[in-house]
């Protein structure tokens, strides 16, 4: 990912990373910083996003230059079961870290979702468009969008879709688990947006984060970060299936199938591609296309080294991209 220049003055920077054990708080803890930055990762049970005195505590026992939410609830079915702890974690929380925040004169950044929209629109989504959420999820993410925005005017929120990464539970590798167990697997081809490697979104987010402690008049609001290209969930499957290939990996057919023939509770935007081009402009950001960032994900979690081979056929039928 291309980014614009992150500068280093000679005063030491303390950023707080909220949420730091998810997939993109471990790879923006792992990201490589400017040394005159020390970032802290404290673990849920030191700092929960939902309880207010322990926000309060970390406040009053450190001075932050930058705080960065990462914290959330992303299980969307299970969001729709009524767990209260859905809207504790993606509303509530954020709005206490938000006053928090403002409080004390920090910057903070919000990471939010693509989900806040319905899918209806027939060009990417640009941050000012409105929001319509379909499901519990979204109605939550855009719940808190709100708080952050009216509590701290000092804000970046920027929203994301369908993050992957190396670390912990994501699509990618769903993927590459299931095709050691079966002989083929089914992927909706339905629900188009852009993939976002975790690794390329810390990169922006230290950007952000940066330009928030230098410079008062940096630029605030709301923003999108998104691997380049749109892409369905059938294709990013099957082009994960052939980089496993292409490293003697186990890999299978994708057949292509619909959301309507998928029992799940939570309705799901069809098209749900965010338009990057506010962040560019303000942080010079040019997210790179998700086809490479895949590539490096799959090069950590398929490492060199002998593997069960499957020979990789025909991927049913193919969703053009639109």
């Amino acid at each position: 990912m291309k980014t614009g220049p992150s500068s280093a003055s000679g005063k030491t920077a303390n950023i707080l990373i909220v949420g730091g054990s998810g997939q993109v708080g471990t790879a923006l803890a792992r990201h490589k910083w400017p040394v005159q930055c020390t970032v802290h990762t404290p673990s849920r049970h030191t700092l929960c996003v939902t309880n207010e005195a322990a926000i309060d505590r970390i406040f009053k026992e450190g001075e932050w230059d930058c705080v960065v939410n990462c914290a959330a609830y992303t299980e969307v079915e299970a969001a729709e079961s009524g767990d209260p702890e859905v809207a504790l974690v993606n509303t509530t929380g954020p709005g206490l870290l938000a006053t928090a925040t403002a409080k004390n004169g920090t910057p903070f950044i919000h990471l939010s979702t693509d989900y806040v929209f319905d899918g209806t629109a027939s060009e990417p989504y640009r941050s000012c468009d409105p929001v319509r959420p379909l499901n519990t999820y979204g109605v939550s993410k855009a719940a808190g969008e709100d708080l952050v925005r009216r509590a701290n005017p000092r804000h970046v929120i920027l929203r994301t879709s369908w993050v992957v990464s190396p670390f912990r539970k994501n699509f990618i590798k769903t993927v590459l688990n299931l095709a050691q167990h079966r002989d083929h697997l089914q992927v909706v081809d339905d629900q188009t947006s852009r993939l976002t490697s975790a690794i390329d979104l810390a990169a922006a987010l230290q950007v952000i984060c940066m330009r928030l402690i230098e410079d008062p008049h940096c630029p605030v609001g709301t923003y999108h970060f998104a691997n380049a290209g749109p892409a369905t969930w059938h294709e990013v499957a099957v082009a994960t299936m052939q980089g496993a290939a292409r490293r003697n990996a186990r890999a299978v057919p994708v057949e292509a199938t619909s959301t309507r023939s998928r029992q799940t509770r939570a309705r799901r935007p069809p098209y749900s591609v965010l338009c990057t081009a506010g962040l560019s402009r303000d942080f010079g950001i040019a997210p790179r296309p998700w086809q490479p960032a895949l590539e490096e994900i799959l090069d950590v979690l398929l490492p060199p080294g002998p593997k069960d081979t499957l020979p990789l056929p025909g991927n049913g039928r193919r969703a053009p991209l639109t």
